[in-house]
């Protein structure tokens, strides 16, 4: 297998928009705030078949170390009705055990199970939830993810308060 090093943003297609402001952070210099983005490497058109874009998601999602999952109403219904392109993708995430962060659309500091596809929740998948912003989702990928694999823990976890006020983040 290759050197998994990328980050991996899986979203419903209603979320582009937020992946977008994730990509416009990573290119702010005056946001702390990086990461090696999965979805630059085997790109499909839209034109391709089914088959041919699931294989490219494969294909990234091999090269990737750890998995944001932009969390929305949409994501657990897509991501958990076994057809769409982020059902595909949560079913590969959970084959190659890759940590997942959950980055809560709605704001929420909390595992939100409205936000987080049932898969996930029927494997008692380890996730981290945190909400949408670049601090909190760099401390989740830099303390959570390395952690991941040598844990026993299953289910959604979130950050205590203590967690945002240490890194400037108050209600």
């Amino acid at each position: 297998m290759s050197y998994r090093n990328k980050t991996y943003v899986a979203f419903a297609s209603e979320d582009i928009r937020y992946y977008r402001l994730m990509t416009a952070w990573r290119a702010n210099d005056n946001i702390e705030f990086d990461f090696i983005n999965a979805h630059d490497i085997y790109t499909a058109r839209d034109s391709s078949t089914p088959e041919t874009i699931k294989r490219r998601l494969r294909e990234r999602l091999n090269n990737t170390k750890q998995v944001v999952l932009l969390g929305s109403a949409d994501a657990r219904r897509k991501g958990g009705n076994g057809n769409s392109f982020l059902a595909y993708e949560v079913g590969a995430i959970i084959s190659l055990n890759l940590p997942v962060v959950v980055a809560n659309l709605d704001g929420s500091r909390q595992g939100v199970s409205g936000n987080i596809p049932a898969p996930f929740a029927s494997k008692d998948y380890y996730t981290m939830s945190v909400s949408f912003g670049p601090t909190i989702i760099k401390y989740a990928l830099d303390n959570y993810a390395p952690d991941f694999a040598g844990s026993e823990k299953t289910g959604s976890y979130f950050y205590k308060e203590s967690v945002y006020e240490r890194l400037g983040l108050n209600k």
